[in-house]
């Protein structure tokens, strides 16, 4: 996951005001997010940095938040300003051994795939059933689409999601594989984000040699198998996804090595309202902190200044993004937690490497962009349905549930541990080769990818578990409603409804999941400890923490009728 500037800015839109720093800026300098007040303009923006010594590298009109490029020190004396309500230090400047720069990726990768199943060597490939007619050559191994209605006998008969445009902010969406490339819109396709070396490597290590990557790029695959959930297309290879006919726009916030930032984030949101885009998915929280908390006394006042930033920023941008009819929708997480009642958080900040630290939390610190105002949370089941062993649970902040995969789900029985428990969506090729899952000859060497060479054409694709995996399904549900139920967008094209009613039909056509018996949920698995892994599931069938107003349900999406 990598951190990229987006590619001409300057043709973006006109909430987008970009000056750039001299590329001699003293070594001295760092990166700031500075927040202003609501409606400042562009000068009057670059006069308060500038009188408290820093230099405009890009301001974003439409929320008032920029990025600066300044002398340690900058923060204390722009917060004397009228202008400025806040700014904090996001980025520094150094190198770290390679060894450190991907640890957080490989934790995140070793959750996704549980990784120890590559020991156990090849014996378990999963393979397709022959398909029925009209239906794609992976299906067959598409749980996930069954348990949610979304196939050739059940939701594609009835809406696709044409004239719908998902945006997709993760780390990227190649552009050029075979089950995306009919859908993807390399017009409005942007990328937010530049390498940092310190923590994505050297730019010439990187597979282009340069800090900067095309919009149509994925080097990690998170972001493409994300994309192919919600909009692989029908057209006789791997897989379809939720809304096969939606457009496919790559907003790119993310590392390589899977930090998010809150000025790319920010921006990736209010390009995606300019633009005509009806939703957006974030499978991510927005570094350095996994949980913000706006006066912690575990925090320093510059650490409490960051955390601060980062709400206010992402709320103005999610707010912004809203009234000009997006709905945004995010994972909630793969902590294990009921963010209802954080108790710790020994993981923030993790930017820059090894700084974080152990902290007690309550729920006014909140996880960004799950827990911001007006983004849709959407909690993971595993193919059995029960809640998934690592996802995250709330009442109130979990508005639906979705498959997000689960790998120890059927503990006894052959499907303990398989692949197929996870979640099948395309893999870029070059990733793949990258990471060693694909070897010189062009064939797996792992479990959880699949090869598919249907029609002549070579492609791949892996399976994946967490939350990140549940949250698509959702926003695919919810361009299906748009595609369904929304009217013509006569300012930006397609289709277009009022976030507010996509939303509620979400939660309308959702199946409802009743809590556990007893309300409590464990695990037979001994390796998951009980004292660690039991969770208490609260409400009604209707709303409950675990899975919110249920179940998303893309059929009875797809059959939406005079606006019900």
């Amino acid at each position: 996951m990598k951190l990229h500037r987006a590619l001409a800015l300057g043709a973006v839109a006109a909430s987008f005001a970009v000056h750039s720093a001299p590329a001699s800026a003293a070594p001295s300098s760092r990166q700031y997010t500075v927040v202003a007040q609501d409606g400042t303009s562009g000068a009057a923006f670059r006069r308060a940095v500038q009188a408290a010594g820093g230099r405009v590298v890009s301001y974003n009109r439409a929320v008032a938040v920029g990025s600066v490029r300044a002398p340690k020190g900058f923060a204390r004396k722009a917060a004397a300003s009228r202008t400025i309500t806040g700014a904090s230090e996001r980025r520094v400047v150094g190198s770290v051994p390679k060894a450190k720069i991907q640890k957080r990726v490989r934790r995140q990768r070793d959750l996704e795939r549980s990784q120890g199943l590559r020991d156990q060597g090849r014996g378990n490939r999963p393979q397709p059933n022959p398909p029925a007619t009209g239906v794609e050559p992976l299906a067959p191994l598409q749980w996930d689409m069954a348990a949610i209605g979304a196939g050739a006998t059940q939701s594609y008969r009835f809406n696709q999601g044409a004239g719908v445009r998902v945006g997709v902010i993760d780390t990227g969406v190649d552009g050029n594989h075979p089950d995306i490339a009919p859908n993807f819109d390399r017009t409005l396709s942007r990328n937010f984000t530049v390498d940092d070396p310190l923590i994505d490597g050297p730019c010439a290590e990187d597979p282009d040699g340069s800090c900067t990557d095309p919009a149509d790029v994925d080097e990690d695959g998170h972001g493409t198998h994300v994309a192919g959930t919600m909009a692989s297309p029908i057209n006789g290879k791997g897989i379809a996804g939720v809304a096969p006919q939606s457009s496919i726009v790559n907003l790119r916030a993310g590392q390589d090595s899977g930090y998010f930032f809150v000025q790319p984030v920010v921006d990736a949101i209010t390009y995606a309202a300019d633009h005509g885009v009806d939703v957006v998915n974030m499978s991510f929280y927005v570094d350095p902190w996994l949980y913000n908390c706006r006066a912690n006394p575990a925090d320093s006042p510059e650490a409490q200044a960051q955390q601060r930033t980062t709400i206010v920023a992402v709320q103005r941008a999610v707010d912004y993004a809203r009234r000009k009819g997006v709905l945004p929708v995010a994972a909630l997480g793969n902590e294990n937690t009921d963010i209802d009642n954080p108790k710790t958080d020994g993981s923030s900040p993790d930017y820059p490497p090894d700084a974080a630290y152990d902290r007690t939390i309550d729920n006014s610190c909140l996880s960004v962009p799950t827990e911001t105002d007006g983004v849709v949370g959407v909690s993971s089941y595993g193919p059995s349905g029960k809640k998934a062993f690592y996802s995250n649970w709330s009442y109130n902040e979990t508005q639906v549930s979705a498959p997000g995969g689960d790998t120890r789900d059927f503990y006894g029985t052959p499907r303990y541990r398989s692949p197929q428990n996870g979640i099948l969506a395309p893999y870029p090729e070059a990733a793949g080769r990258a990471a060693g899952d694909i070897d010189a000859a062009g064939e797996p060497t792992t479990d959880f990818v699949v090869k598919d060479t249907s029609g002549g054409v070579t492609s791949y694709y892996q399976y994946l578990q967490g939350t990140s995996m549940a949250s698509p399904h959702a926003a695919g549900v919810a361009a299906v409603i748009v595609g369904t139920a929304g009217h013509r967008d006569w300012r930006a094209g397609g289709l277009t409804l009022d976030p507010r009613l996509t939303e509620r039909f979400l939660s309308r056509t959702a199946t409802p999941v009743a809590c556990p018996v007893g309300g409590v949920q464990t695990y037979p698995d001994p390796a998951l400890d009980p004292a660690l892994y039991t969770a208490t599931c609260t409400g009604t069938p209707q709303h409950n923490s675990f899975y919110g107003d249920g179940s998303v349900n893309a059929l009875q999406a797809a059959q939406l009728r005079g606006g019900r």
